[in-house]
């Protein structure tokens, strides 16, 4: 249909989109998605980096996985002809529709039918008959609702701690514990079970998604992002300095910013919609 943000890419191409979740969803889900590569297209090589959140990935034909909150990059390569049906939960929501802490599923990628039996099962089967990619997004949306059912909601101290941890806000880790009042040992146990992840690594991941909401900011807006223009992006996203940024891109990406930068570009300026996630962390709006 014309006009369609989830209609196929163009002959060669790839595509992804994201959207906000369902209004019932909103306090568990950060975004959604659809990914497509084009049946002429190259290989797509796919690059997750950490973001302190779990994600459910539903491949169109395959069994549904859930990919725990990564700690380094993850590398994959999606063939020509895939559609990809995915959803980022908010960092502290995974025990709600799992029942189990997100500790237990850092750094993995399992199949969902492990956490959610025969239920993961039909959701695949629902994704890969759906008429459309927005079929098989509410078919996801419904899923994620059903599991959440009557269970309690995420663990209100990790929610202000994730709010209280954006990028758009100026608070380390120790003077937002301080107004919690809470101890050290208190916020690391509980952001451990709700998050899988101590408070000052998803601090570091989150202002890294500030950096990279920036670029995907420029992107869509049609600037480029110069190697001169990243140390403006790197203090605007709260980091020392533009070594600072250096540093924890390695890390968190495995390349250099200005490597992750050009390849970002490369991949996004052809059909990449990624407001969803960017427009949360640049709430303040600067930009």
């Amino acid at each position: 249909m014309t006009g369609d943000p989830f209609s196929d890419p163009a002959a060669g191409g790839q595509s992804y989109v994201e959207r906000p979740p369902a209004p019932a969803l909103r306090a568990l889900v950060s975004s959604v998605w659809v990914q497509q590569v084009g049946r002429d297209a190259a290989p797509y090589v796919h690059r997750r980096i950490p973001n302190g959140a779990v994600e459910l990935v539903c491949r169109v034909g395959s069994a549904p996985r859930v990919i725990g909150p990564l700690t380094e990059p993850l590398v994959e390569v999606i063939q020509p002809g895939t559609s990809v049906i995915g959803m980022r939960f908010v960092p502290g929501a995974f025990p709600v529709v799992a029942g189990q802490s997100a500790a237990e599923v850092v750094g993995l990628a399992l199949d969902a039918e492990h956490l959610w039996g025969r239920s993961a099962a039909a959701l695949g089967d629902a994704v890969g008959t759906a008429a459309s990619a927005r079929e098989a997004l509410a078919a996801v949306q419904l899923h994620v609702h059903q599991l959440a059912g009557a269970a309690e909601p995420p663990d209100p101290l990790v929610a202000k701690v994730v709010r209280g941890l954006m990028p758009w806000r100026r608070v380390d880790v120790t003077a937002l514990r301080a107004s919690l009042h809470i101890s050290e040992t208190q916020l690391r146990r509980r952001c451990h079970t709700a998050v899988g992840l101590a408070p000052k690594t998803l601090h570091r991941m989150l202002r890294f998604q500030g950096f990279l909401a920036l670029v995907q900011q420029a992107i869509a807006q049609g600037r480029a992002v110069t190697q001169d223009g990243l140390a403006p992006l790197a203090l605007r996203a709260g980091y020392a300095d533009q070594s600072h940024l250096t540093r924890e891109c390695v890390r968190l990406t495995g390349v250099s910013p200005r490597v992750f930068v050009t390849e970002t570009h490369q991949v996004c300026v052809c059909g990449h919609d990624h407001s969803a996630s960017f427009a949360p962390v640049l709430r303040d709006g600067r930009g």
